[in-house]
């Protein structure tokens, strides 16, 4: 005896499956002092992490820190040239405004940004009030 309507349900499941399991890629960040002078050893430290999700082009980033000086003031996703050299701005990031807190942010990537991103050329950046030039910062890895 066949039971067309359990085909029926199985096609449903796997074609379900095929449009809402987008493949996702998740890099880790390892939020660390940024290379300083010695006149701002006293003004730069802290520590933080965060993870990003690729999902398609979109992605995601959520992270903590602790430990600063004085309060964050902005965040900001960069792209470097090469991993460990410095570069613009791509994106402002959400960041709780405190010596500890939370980031957090959201962008749809162009092919290019994609491709910087799996090359580890992507960073993240957290500016304080008495480390204007960058407080902490971290490389997107896998």
């Amino acid at each position: 005896m066949k039971f067309p309507f359990a085909e029926l349900i199985v096609a449903g499941i796997l074609c379900a499956g095929s449009i809402s399991g987008q493949s996702q890629e998740t890099f880790k960040v390892r939020l660390s002092p940024v290379p300083i002078e010695t006149g701002l050893r006293n003004s730069v430290t802290g520590k933080g992490s965060a993870t990003a999700t690729l999902a398609g082009t979109r992605l995601s980033i959520n992270g903590t820190f602790e430990g600063l000086q004085t309060p964050a003031t902005v965040a900001r996703l960069h792209s470097g040239r090469v991993t460990g050299v410095r570069g613009p701005a791509v994106v402002d990031l959400t960041v709780q405004r405190g010596v500890n807190g939370t980031i957090s942010g959201s962008i749809v990537l162009t092919p290019e940004q994609i491709d910087n991103l799996r090359k580890g050329r992507l960073y993240i950046q957290i500016h304080s009030e008495k480390a204007s030039e960058g407080n902490l910062w971290g490389w997107l890895l896998k």
